[in-house]
């Protein structure tokens, strides 16, 4: 059995290239390989994630294309890499096209110099640029949780992604709004869901990843949190039900509780497909702390949350 060359193992390639170099023959190229698109190939046995299409799609780019949008933020927080089956997405310089393919979302904007940078050897829009992108989008939720991810990564700043908003391009406001809303301190796409769902209900923002102390020093480290009223929010993600970290949890909420914490812990089916227990029951101890809070539950907007758990699956618990 023909066995793959080495140098054809490390992702895809031009099936024209190949023969050429005699490293494969036609008959090997159709029958051994698997294409991706036309003259792009992987090895039969190769696994094709969605890095192996964003390679792919940059072989017969255009010259001057670039990774963006979800692609590009995969490259600067790999923990939110889309899923294999999602288009590779990459936008094009202003002339160019592509092909359609369902592996492949291609858009043709005008960057400008200093917009796109090489990241793990491909070229990607920028930090900044990549999260101007995602928070112009359409859906607040994956506008902020994009946002979010790239500034924990601390890969960049609110104020360097506001910068583009004075080139005025379309879905500038939506990307204003997605910035207020955006915080550095959340570490998965359900902590960023979980604050959205708070403070679009009316609740103050929560303090994302606080540290509780007690007379002795440090205690433990929350999600969010109200400090003044000792109100500590947790999302559970599935890692929490392995027995090592069940336990885990249960001395960090005992000693939490022994220093005057209150914790909820919500799951993502309370989040998405709960959400008005989530701020009722959170509203309701911040109302308990006398002269901290005394805000309604009743006006606010809408909260932002897409309650189609199948869609966020990808994202979920990274």
């Amino acid at each position: 059995m023909l066995s793959c060359p080495a140098v054809l193992r490390d992702g895809p390639f031009l099936g024209s290239r190949a023969v050429a170099d005699d490293l494969l023959t036609n008959g090997a190229l159709r029958g051994r390989c698997r294409r991706l698109f036309p003259d792009v190939y992987a090895w039969s046995d190769a696994v094709v994630d969605q890095l192996t299409w964003c390679k792919a799609a940059l072989l017969v780019a255009p010259d001057g294309s670039a990774l963006r949008g979800r692609s590009a933020l995969g490259m600067f927080n790999r923990a939110l890499i889309p899923a294999p089956d999602d288009p590779a997405e990459i936008v094009l310089p202003a002339a160019a096209s592509m092909r359609k393919h369902r592996h492949l979302r291609a858009r043709n904007w005008a960057l400008r110099a200093g917009d796109t940078c090489h990241v793990g050897g491909l070229p990607s829009t920028t930090p900044a640029r990549t999260g101007f992108d995602l928070a112009r989008g359409a859906d607040t939720v994956d506008a902020v949780i994009g946002v979010d991810a790239l500034l924990n990564r601390r890969a960049t700043t609110v104020k360097e992604i506001a910068a583009f908003s004075g080139r005025a391009p379309p879905g500038t406001n939506r990307a204003l709004r997605a910035l207020g809303l955006a915080s550095s301190g959340a570490e998965s796409p359900m902590e960023t869901c979980t604050r959205l769902l708070l403070v679009c209900a009316g609740l103050p923002p929560p303090v994302t990843q606080s540290g509780a102390v007690d007379d002795a020093g440090f205690v433990a480290r929350l999600d969010l949190a109200y400090p003044e009223c000792r109100l500590g929010i947790e999302y559970d993600g599935d890692q929490h039900r392995e027995r090592w970290a069940f336990r885990r949890d249960v001395a960090r909420l005992n000693r939490l509780r022994a220093c005057g914490w209150t914790v909820l812990r919500f799951t993502a089916a309370d989040v998405l497909h709960r959400p008005e227990t989530v701020v009722e029951q959170v509203s309701a101890i911040l109302r308990e702390a006398p002269g901290r809070w005394s805000g309604r539950v009743d006006g606010g907007e809408q909260p932002p949350v897409d309650r189609d758990h199948e869609r966020l699956r990808p994202v979920v618990d990274p």
